[in-house]
């Protein structure tokens, strides 16, 4: 797997100050620039400062700043001060109509005093995440990375979303701009889960932040899940979709890890195709890193094209005989179609950094909502009370005909004494005592709205206020329920379009060496015992790669593991060399050995797995002058069957017989081995190439992850000889058949995955687009390793069922034509239809228009079994007299 690569990256247009590419606070490092600043306080030989004097306080005022006023988010409102800043200037100028985004800068820069490229670049970063901003003109593409057009050719307008959720004035925490002329906030009162919604980054002086964006609506759902009590997790979401691993996801927060993948898919044998990126990267740099990966000989292909406009598109042609499906996987482990993000949940709450999780960021979230809501209550509610209560003044007032003896008071306080007394006997039908702004305002009622007053309609108003005022009070003592459907009422509103982009799988784990192209050539002199990629002039071996392992067998009984490389001595009398790979058990080497110059000689069968680079092995007695006499490599454990030549030595009588590996056990490296005879032999003959001996392989299809294993991972396909195939058939009519390798990707419209039979017809039934009739068919796989379409390839035409059974049964529903309905048909398919061949279009169905097929359970059926013999295995003590002479020459390898 390639080196999970550095995510404290510094994203364009944000608000960042170095210097940390760790998560955390750190020791102050200083430059040797800064060594007048220093008092030295250790003992000669110390490399040891401690910072002093002005620098001190300097350096901690500089850090604070930046990691509370540039880089870092609040945990309040999710925004950082340059964010806030732009926009409480685009509350301020909004007025329904675009603002020209230089317009928006400068008004901006009456409360950022930190220039205008930093709140244009951070204002684009706001257009682009589609939330906050109604933008219009070229704001750039997150896709390919181009940047947004200057900012006096830009229009911005706040959008309907931020206008609900982010204003709300009479609640607002105010403060005072940088220079003391203006008002701003200090939070914003924002009554949604902004922060985890747009997600932040930011590299402040020792620490750093990185929260991952999430999906609006399950931010909104996990909402409503803690205020009922339920739990809840949450994932991140990405703009650029992708599929992600967050199985290491730790909550967001420090140590926690998101692989995420391009989407790739094979357009043909030649072509794939990259429809979404991983966040973190965009088409031009995802381009630029496969093709170094071409350079660097990890990958091979012939070009690329990049088509994206508003879908990411990438074409990558690749040479013939190149398999796309490996190509995928060296596409995830050499290029940025796979990156690594360590997330880092940091805040500021109450002035100092906070590392928290997401789970805990949405909780303090979904509780500030709760307040700010509970807030905007209580202030509508004592609203509503005073307009209830001047009302109902205003009626008493009217009706009392106070108004009258206005003339007889020539002065204020004797009016309002007046007033206090003719509403004595009314005080118990006010919320609150009345006091002079009251009387004031009943004052400067005009006399025409006095003769106009419309006592029943006064009541009607005040009946209305007290009805508003009960809603109100209710929403308070059910504050809960409230903010539920606050939450639930944002999500049916803005919810649709948003749903989820990024696709949820456990990754599989790509071994690099197993996909990593083989762009050079590995040689060997055995006379002299190199192996490297550098002897051009020697035997040619096979073709590597610069990370591949070699495993090389010596006459002595040597046996090896090293890294490829120019130049490697490993032994003098090469016998075999090839590449290594730990992880295959399947590969089983047949060996004969003499132990020392004289001694007997000894059969056995091994595996490797489990060694260390660069130390030899013993595989044999370990006794001095022992020689490997026969050895064969078998990729998946062959046993074949050779012929013993004896010398004629005294009176030995059997001179010749047959040794079949078959009848061996398979045993670890160290083992001593099987007795094969006493006496010299004269040579050694294959009678035979054998057959696998191991048990056939086991093969799951892990639907998780959509590959196939060995691993008991997911449904078992059943068990696979060598000479055994899967037959795949997808929702678009389209089947193939073909070897079970590990590698291989599989298409999202799969509909059947399983072992493959050749004597199993298969059944369809499918409607023909061009005739407008539906058919059924039986066919037999006609050929191996290449797909093809058994229905119509006419546009309209379409796949209704697909069965693999001896017997199968389908039912037809059928569409109610002028209010007649038809009843449904049940279909025998092995009676209806004869197997055909894999062309032919098959017999017609029906010609009644259907509804919907149904597929039923088959009708019985014996499959024949066929019995495999089980091969006989001896024991130490089982072994024949044989021996090989002292030459110990091999007369062959099956290499």
């Amino acid at each position: 797997m390639k080196d999970e690569e550095e995510e404290n990256t510094i994203p364009e247009g944000e608000e960042n100050e170095d210097v940390s590419n760790d998560a955390g606070f750190e020791d102050i490092k200083t430059s040797s620039g800064m060594q007048h600043f220093y008092e030295n306080n250790n003992e000669e030989g110390d490399t040891i400062t401690k910072v002093t004097g002005m620098y001190k306080d300097w350096f901690l005022d500089y850090a604070s700043y930046v990691i509370l006023e540039r880089a870092v988010p609040a945990i309040e409102d999710g925004f950082k001060p340059v964010q806030r800043r732009i926009m409480h200037s685009l509350k301020e100028l909004d007025d329904g109509r675009y603002n020209k985004v230089a317009n928006v800068v400068g008004h901006t820069m009456q409360y950022h005093p930190h220039g205008d490229a930093s709140i244009g670049d951070a204002m684009v970063q706001i257009g682009q995440k589609d939330l906050l901003i109604d933008c219009q003109g070229n704001w750039g593409n997150i896709l390919t990375g181009d940047g947004a057009a200057a900012s006096r050719y830009i229009e911005a307008r706040l959008s309907k979303f931020a206008l609900e959720v982010l204003y709300s004035p009479k609640i607002t925490d105010w403060g005072v701009s940088y220079d003391g002329r203006r008002a701003e906030p200090n939070n914003l009162p924002v009554k949604f889960p902004l922060l985890l919604a747009q997600g932040a980054e930011g590299i402040a002086v020792g620490l750093s932040t990185k929260v991952l964006p999430h999906n609006f609506n399950e931010l909104l759902d996990a909402s409503v899940k803690i205020l009922k009590g339920k739990p809840f997790t949450l994932y991140p979401d990405f703009l650029t979709q992708g599929i992600a691993d967050v199985s290491n996801y730790n909550d967001g927060m420090r140590g926690g890890r998101v692989r995420v993948r391009a989407k790739i898919a094979q357009l043909d044998k030649n072509t794939l195709v990259i429809t979404q990126i991983p966040f973190s990267t965009n088409t031009t740099t995802l381009i630029d890193s496969i093709l170094k990966a071409n350079e660097k000989g990890k990958i091979k292909i012939k070009k690329i094209e990049d088509n994206t406009a508003a879908e990411v598109e990438i074409l990558i042609h690749l040479f013939p005989g190149v398999s796309p499906d490996k190509t995928i996987d060296a596409l995830f482990a050499f290029t940025a179609c796979e990156t690594s993000v360590a997330p880092l949940g940091c805040v500021i709450e109450d002035n100092k950094p906070l590392f928290i999780g997401v789970s805990e960021m949405l909780r303090i979230s979904t509780a500030r909502t709760v307040d700010l809501l509970k807030q905007e209550l209580e202030i509508q509610l004592e609203e509503l009370k005073n307009k209830w209560h001047f009302s109902t003044l205003e009626k008493i007032f009217i009706r009392e005909e106070m108004y009258i003896d206005f003339k007889l008071y020539g002065d204020r306080e004797a009016l309002y004494t007046y007033l206090y007394d003719r509403f004595e006997p009314f005080k118990e039908s006010f919320v609150r005592e009345i006091n002079d702004d009251d009387l004031q305002r009943l004052t400067q009622i005009p006399m025409i709205r006095i003769t106009r007053f419309d006592s029943d309609k006064a009541d009607d108003m005040i009946a209305k206020l007290e009805a508003e005022m009960q809603e109100v009070e209710h929403h308070l003592a059910n504050l809960n329920d409230f903010a539920i459907a606050y939450f639930t009422k944002l999500k049916e509103k803005y919810g649709k379009g948003r749903e989820r982009q990024t696709e949820l799988r456990i990754f599989d784990d790509i071994e690099a060496t197993k996909v990593v192209l083989r762009n050079t050539k590995l040689y060997v002199n055995r006379e002299e015992g190199f192996v490297g990629t550098s002897l051009k002039k020697d035997e040619y071996v096979t073709d590597c790669s610069d990370i591949d392992d070699v495993i090389v067998f010596m006459r002595d009984g040597k046996m090896m593991i090293t890294k490829v490389d120019a130049k490697t001595f490993v032994g003098k009398d090469i016998i075999h060399v090839a590449i290594f790979d730990k992880s295959d058990k399947r590969t089983i080497y047949n060996l004969i050995y003499r132990d020392g110059k004289s001694g007997p000689s000894y059969i056995k069968r091994f595996n490797v797995s489990g060694v260390t680079r660069d130390k030899p092995y013993d595989l044999t007695n370990e006794t001095a002058g022992s020689q490997i006499v026969y050895f064969s490599c078998n990729p998946n454990g062959e046993a074949e069957v050779i012929t013993i030549l004896l010398r004629q030595v005294g009176t030995i009588k059997k001179l010749k017989f047959d040794i079949d590996f078959a009848n061996l056990a398979i045993k670890g490296r160290s083992s001593k081995g099987n007795l094969v005879t006493k006496y010299p032999i004269k040579k050694i003959e294959l009678k035979e190439k054998g057959i696998s001996t191991l048990l056939p392989r086991k093969v799951w299809f892990d639907d998780t992850v959509q590959r196939l294993n060995v691993d008991g991972r997911g449904e078992l396909l059943g068990e696979f000889r060598p000479s055994d195939k899967i037959l795949i058939v997808s929702q678009s009519g389209k089947l193939k058949v073909i070897t079970p390798e590990l590698t291989t990707h599989f298409d999202q419209d799969m509909i059947v995955l399983e072992k493959w039979n050749p004597k199993k017809p298969i059944s369809a039934i499918y409607y023909d687009g061009e005739k407008e009739r539906y058919y059924i068919k039986r066919f037999l796989v006609e050929t191996e390793n290449k797909e093809e379409a058994f229905i119509s390839e006419h546009a309209n035409s379409r796949l209704e069922i697909v069965s693999t059974d001896y017997r199968p049964v389908a039912e037809l529903i059928f569409a109610k034509v002028k209010g007649v309905q038809k009843e449904n048909q049940i279909v025998d398919v092995e009676a209806f239809i004869a197997v055909k061949g894999f062309k032919a279009q098959g017999n017609q169905l029906t010609t009644d228009k259907l509804k919907q097929v149904n597929l039923l359970d088959p009708l019985p059926y014996e499959e024949p079994v066929e019995e495999v013999p089980e091969p006989t295995v001896l024991s130490d003590e089982d072994a024949g007299p044989v021996q090989l002479d002292d030459d110990g020459q091999i007369t062959m390898s099956l290499d």
